[in-house]
């Protein structure tokens, strides 16, 4: 079980092991969209990089990065994340829309 913390909304949420990072936000009404993104998101298939969320604390319990990941965000560091590729193992802050 661990904890996510979004930083700049000031709100930790509870979330068990292989839970779904943007499906977490998405269900305690953390916006993880820029402008773009409300509109033109996937559905959280990986496909868009709409969702990118920086970890701050705690990247050693992530799922490791995905194909669709590598692919979308190989211009970013390595602790930018596609929240609906993400599966949260342990207790771990993000920042929404870096």
């Amino acid at each position: 079980m661990g904890n996510v913390t979004f930083v700049k909304e000031n709100q930790e949420v509870v979330a068990a092991n292989g839970a779904n990072l943007r499906e977490k936000a998405l269900q305690n009404n953390i916006d993880i969209y820029k402008l773009f993104g409300k509109m033109m998101n996937c559905g959280g298939y990986g496909q868009c990089g709409c969702c990118v969320v920086e970890v701050v604390e705690g990247v050693e319990n992530l799922s490791p990065r995905t194909d669709a990941e590598n692919r979308l965000l190989k211009k970013k560091p390595e602790n930018c994340r596609l929240a609906c590729q993400t599966l949260v193992n342990g207790p771990v802050s993000v920042v929404t829309k870096p």
